[in-house]
């Protein structure tokens, strides 16, 4: 498990929320994994109670489980839950493309130009801890140029299951797509053509269903059983 420092403004149970959601979302706690709070306690510098506070706030999202006595699990994953977190982007970054488009400034544009870059890198370098790091700096940038970076923060702590799956993609799809569709959509807003800069972000946030059934035959352990 990845540990990082605790931040100032942090309490003992978003610490320890942070960490343990940033692990299972990077899959260095995969589904079926089982959490002690005990060992998470020790790990963190911290005492049970802000831990289990934690996990009962995770379990909540559907994240884990928690079985009295017998420690946590970390649920699998559900195409079903990570369809309405991405229903939730879908509408509120296809309105921040629409307000993106306004801008006529091109000099606002050149962090997103940066992060693209960067990301090229990684890509080559096969890295996906940054390349989806700087996927999700990408999309930060575009809600904080409209002045919206406290919806970002608030979508981002929503979307949990949609992460995960980005997560694997990153891990498992050969063709990576994610950094020619960050291109694509800041040429479209640079050219302040906000249909196709929808339509681009659309396309880009729902390539996780192309991706559904290749994910799922790789990684059948880490997904929810489909009923027949």
């Amino acid at each position: 498990m990845t540990i990082s420092e605790r931040m100032p403004y942090e309490s003992a149970r978003d610490y320890a929320r942070r960490i343990i959601k940033n692990n299972i979302i990077s899959l260095q706690l995969a589904p079926g994994s089982r959490i002690n709070d005990q060992e998470i306690a020790a790990e963190l510098g911290l005492s049970r109670t802000p831990v289990r506070e934690a996990l009962i706030e995770l379990s909540k999202a559907s994240i884990i489980q928690m079985y009295p006595q017998k420690g946590s699990i970390v649920m699998p994953l559900d195409y079903s839950l990570m369809r309405e977190a991405y229903l939730m982007r879908e509408i509120l970054e296809c309105g921040v493309m629409e307000l993106c488009c306004q801008i006529t400034d091109p000099q606002v544009f050149e962090p997103l130009l940066a992060t693209i870059t960067l990301q090229q890198f990684y890509l080559d370098n096969r890295n996906p801890d940054k390349l989806m790091e700087l996927d999700n700096e990408f999309h930060k940038k575009l809600f904080e140029i409209v002045g919206l970076p406290h919806v970002y923060t608030s979508l981002n702590s929503l979307t949990i299951h949609f992460d995960r799956i980005r997560r694997l993609s990153y891990q498992s799809v050969e063709n990576i797509k994610a950094v020619s569709a960050h291109r694509a959509i800041l040429a479209a807003i640079q050219e302040q053509n906000s249909k196709m800069a929808v339509q681009l972000m659309k396309e880009h946030l729902g390539y996780y269903h192309v991706e559904q059934e290749e994910l799922m035959t790789k990684f059948p352990q880490y997904f929810e059983k489909q009923s027949d």
